[in-house]
This record gives C-alpha cells, sequence and structure tokens, in this order.
C-alpha cells in the first residue's frame, strides 16, 4: 500500500531497543488511524476497522496483550525504530526501500489495487497533476512514470486537493478511494486502476525476531482456517488469498 522511505531510521535503528523478546507480555501496535477501511478512529475515538480487528485476533492467538498507539504516517517508521510501538499495522507495504530499514512478518493481505479519485470521470491522468499521500507507493509511482506529483501529509487532504483545484485526481488504495466516495457525487472513481506493491505485512525492528516469528505462526493459521479471508471480505480491503 504505502511506502515510506525515512533517512534518520537508519541512524535510530542502531539505538533502538527491542519491548517483546525481552519477555514483555503488552505489546504496543502502531497504526495511522486516518485510512479507512483499514484502520480509523470510531465516534468513541478508538482505533478500529480491518487491521484493529485483524489485530485483535493476532494478539488473542498469540496470546499477547496489546496496546493500540496511533502515529502520524510520515513518521510512522522512526518512532517505530526509536521504540515507541512495537509493531507498525497500517497498511504498510512490503517494499525492499523500507525492508533495509525494518523488518516484516509475512504478507497479511495480498497488494491492493490502487485506483483515482477525480471530478471528471473521463480525465487523462497521465496528463493531469496527481495528488498522493506523502511517502506512499502511489506516489512513487506517479514520480517513476514521469508525470506531476503533489503530495500532502493525510489521505483527506489529497481529496481536498481534488476539490479546489490543485489536482486532477488522487491516486490511494482503491478500498480507501471507495469509501471516501460513498455518500458525495462530486468526487468519482476512474476505471483506471493500478497494481502497486508487493502485500501488506506488519512492521517490527530488525532486531525483534522472536516477535516476527510469533506474529507470523498467527497469520498463517488465520489463513490455514479461512479466518482472515473472511476478515478481508468484511472490511473489502483487498483481494483474498486462494
Amino acid at each position: 500500500m504505502k511506502t515510506l522511505i525515512a533517512s534518520s531510521a537508519a541512524a535510530l535503528a542502531l539505538t533502538a531497543g527491542m519491548a517483546m523478546a525481552d519477555g514483555h507480555s503488552v505489546v504496543r501496535m502502531g497504526t495511522e488511524g486516518a485510512y479507512a477501511p483499514w484502520n480509523f478512529l470510531n465516534d468513541a475515538g478508538e482505533v478500529d476497522g480491518f487491521e484493529r480487528e485483524l489485530g485483535d485476533e493476532l494478539c488473542a492467538r498469540a496470546e499477547l496483550t496489546c496496546e493500540w498507539v496511533t502515529n502520524e504516517w510520515d513518521s510512522i517508521i522512526p518512532n517505530l525504530v526509536s521504540g515507541n510501538y512495537d509493531t507498525i499495522i497500517a497498511g504498510m507495504s512490503i517494499t525492499a526501500e523500507r525492508d533495509e530499514i525494518i523488518d516484516f512478518t509475512q504478507g497479511y493481505t495480498p497488494a491492493d489495487p490502487s485506483g483515482y479519485a477525480a471530478l471528471d470521470a473521463d480525465l487523462d491522468v497521465e496528463g493531469g497533476v496527481i495528488a498522493a499521500q506523502t511517502g506512499t507507493i502511489q506516489a512513487s509511482f506517479i514520480a517513476d512514470q514521469g508525470w506531476t506529483v503533489v503530495e500532502f501529509a493525510t489521505p483527506e487532504e489529497t481529496l481536498a486537493a481534488v476539490r479546489n483545484g490543485e489536482a486532477d485526481a488522487v491516486l490511494a488504495d482503491a478500498s480507501f478511494i471507495a469509501g471516501a466516495l460513498e455518500g458525495q457525487s462530486e468526487l468519482v472513481m476512474l476505471e483506471r486502476t493500478e497494481t502497486l506493491g508487493g502485500g501488506v505485512g506488519m512492521g517490527l525492528r530488525e532486531s525483534d525476531t522472536e516477535l516476527r516469528e510469533t506474529f507470523d505462526a498467527a497469520i498463517t493459521s488465520m489463513k490455514e482456517d479461512g479466518s482472515l479471508n473472511a476478515l478481508i471480505e468484511k472490511w473489502e480491503v483487498a483481494t483474498t488469498f486462494e
């Protein structure tokens, strides 16, 4: 889904502590809380969505006590490495660049297609100005195509940029776009989609091998009994595993 490259994270990795492998029973689950249906804050101000339900189930299967922490996307990797929480579970695509800084579990969803939202259903995106969230796989894709990209800190700002004329379209996960367009008629989803990334997984500090293996085992058990596909279908975040 998203690709974040933090220049300071490599240095932070040298000094980061490890919460779980030293025997701590509480694992702090870091998420953005602003990317429905993957993760968002509900009316009670609590983390909700696909990844909240998934994370709680993974923790139950692993017999861990998990606490949820929200963090802005642009600093989510550095704050993992510096020890502010123990995992990232935030719709984060597994990428080679990020894997140089942190470690990943196996994917808990396949790659989610990315979609475009625009005011004009006939827009030629290749000739337009495309908005994307800063540090995402979508922003990198637009730049790699040689198109004009404008980046914003939050998903909501990318949508606002299209509405107010700063951009012609926004590129984001199709599941996020679909949810954001519900109940409004101003923006439309274009027919064109892009398949980006190699699936979504949990991010962990490279030193937390035991914790990664624990979550990998829980993810595997959910794949094997079909409960992971059931959650993916419930929240409509991606295609299911075959």
